[in-house]
């Protein structure tokens, strides 16, 4: 019952006119950033960070926070839903968790089919967000309580853990995901250190001493990066846009798509929550399993309805069991919850488990506002799928202006710094050169955001153990989180050692 009482005071909370506001501006930005190619989740969330700290800047600081989590969660969320479009009607994923659609969702679209599949996207998205948004009420506070338990050597390790998986998953190499996990926990040394005063890496620069700002670094790297790469590549949306036709899906096709949902929706909650694993990988292992149970796997790849409801369903999920492990553990999933982390963060709020009893109106305000937005997302994607078809011919011109303006007046606002604008323009740059040469982006957000913690949970183990490392095994959970770490990283390049085994044997 009290999980009912908590549920109902966030939507109290969730139900004040400007978060309703704010719920309704971040699904309708984040279902425009996911039909945009090339933008993404990640980019959407960092460029109106500095955004949402101008609008709510005349709020208290927890209503302030409240708001800005609840516009940029609906930004995440919608652009899950949004990714599909440009997937069905134009075969070009608008974020990397709707590559899984286009095999099928193109196929329907030049079948005359594209309403049916942008509407059996929608509903499974739908669904798929509901049934995780009840898995994360009725696990958040359990979690939550078991967390409290946790002392500094467990929470090591488990930051290690969830670097250790989303370093893992990151891009096509392992090392490369590596070197850049290890760049951002070297910046996030940048400064003067809490404990000894020491200045680190500053040269004797006095705007150095403060660190380098996490939000200039974000919107940098992810949005003035794929800026860069859209003057440079001189990209153009040179594609045939596929006619919509009808909207509604038929009963033949909703029969059809009702268990691929279910199951996509379960299968994409429970990969979400685990750390690195996220939106993408539960669109591939949800159409993999659809193919291996169908009685007709030969209909995929050709415009099966299934194709395009379980991948669909399976990112919304994974997108809302991403929050469980942000929110009860303070660890982030993915690249755009380790975002969404250094949002909270920015407010003084510390995500784990002490935020449902310290901020219990930003973590139920935030699961109720969910709820809303998801309703609010079905509202809007179904009537208005023809309209958001038509972004998806946006010119460059006139998109990249917009983007850099925000960037630019949204971290000086925050900063007021002209070195802040300076290393705006050198992150972009870094970005797009990161980037182009298949350098992840996102364990370099990840080691920024969780290197002060990881470093600051040491120190206090160690102080407590008078300096012994033991500390860190010695402990049950705190082994088998670091056992789990390893296994994580060792159990890939064990099975790329054993493949390429298999092909040199092969060719003998």
């Amino acid at each position: 019952m009290d999980v009912i009482n908590f549920l109902l005071d966030g939507f109290q909370t969730a139900l004040l006119p400007h978060n309703l506001l704010f719920a309704f501006v971040g699904v309708l930005i984040g279902t425009a950033v996911g039909v945009l190619p090339g933008i993404g989740p990640m980019s959407g969330v960092a460029l109106l960070i500095p955004v949402t700290a101008s609008m709510t800047s005349g709020l208290e600081p927890a209503e302030a926070a409240t708001s800005s989590i609840i516009l940029l969660a609906g930004v995440y969320y919608g652009a899950m839903y949004g990714g599909s479009t440009t997937s069905i009607l134009l075969n070009t994923p608008g974020e990397s968790s709707s590559v899984v659609t286009t095999l099928d969702g193109y196929q329907m679209a030049k079948q005359g089919r594209a309403g049916s599949a942008l509407s059996i996207a929608a509903i499974g998205s739908f669904f798929a967000g509901i049934v995780a948004l009840i898995a994360l009420t009725l696990l958040a506070e359990p979690l939550s309580k078991i967390a409290l338990k946790f002392g500094p050597a467990e929470y090591f390790s488990l930051m290690l853990l969830g670097l250790a998986a989303v370093s893992g998953l990151a891009g096509n190499s392992m090392t490369k995901a590596w070197m850049m996990t290890v760049f951002g926990l070297l910046l996030s040394t940048i400064g003067i250190d809490a404990v000894s005063g020491v200045a680190r890496f500053t040269y004797d620069i006095s705007v150095l001493y403060g660190g380098l700002e996490f939000l200039t670094i974000a919107v940098g790297v992810f949005a003035l990066g794929e800026v860069f790469k859209a003057i440079l590549h001189k990209e153009e949306n040179d594609g045939e846009v596929a006619k919509v036709g009808r909207i509604l899906p038929s009963k033949q096709e909703l029969k059809e798509s009702s268990g691929p949902i279910v199951r996509g929706s379960l299968l994409g909650f429970f990969v979400g929550v685990l750390p690195g694993a996220g939106a993408t990988l539960a669109s591939f292992f949800s159409y993999i399993f659809e193919k291996k149970i169908s009685k007709n796997p030969e209909k995929f790849g050709k415009g099966t309805i299934a194709g395009v409801a379980a991948p669909e369903s399976a990112n919304n999920a994974a997108s809302g069991g991403a929050m469980i492990p942000l929110l009860t553990l303070g660890i982030p999933g993915s690249g755009t919850t380790a975002i969404l982390m250094g949002a909270l963060i920015m407010y003084n709020i510390q995500p784990g488990p002490l935020l449902f009893d310290e901020h219990p109106d930003v973590a139920w305000g935030l699961i109720a506002s969910m709820f809303i937005g998801n309703l609010m997302l079905l509202i809007l994607n179904m009537p208005l799928v023809k309209v958001f078809a038509k972004i998806i011919e946006t010119p460059p011109k006139y998109l990249i202006p917009i983007i850099i303006a925000i960037s630019i007046f949204g971290v000086y606002a925050v900063q007021v710094t002209t070195f802040d604008l300076l290393l705006l323009i050198g992150c972009g740059l870094a970005g797009y050169l990161l980037a182009s040469n298949d350098f992840p982006l996102a364990p370099l957000v990840l080691g920024l955001v969780l290197g002060p913690m990881i470093e600051n949970n040491m120190r206090r183990a160690l102080t407590a153990s008078n300096g012994d490392f033991m500390v860190f095994v010695e402990k049950p959970i705190s082994l088998v989180f670091i056992i789990t770490a390893l296994l994580w990283i060792i159990v890939p390049i064990l099975l790329k050692v054993r493949g390429k085994t298999l092909v040199i044997s092969e060719e003998a």
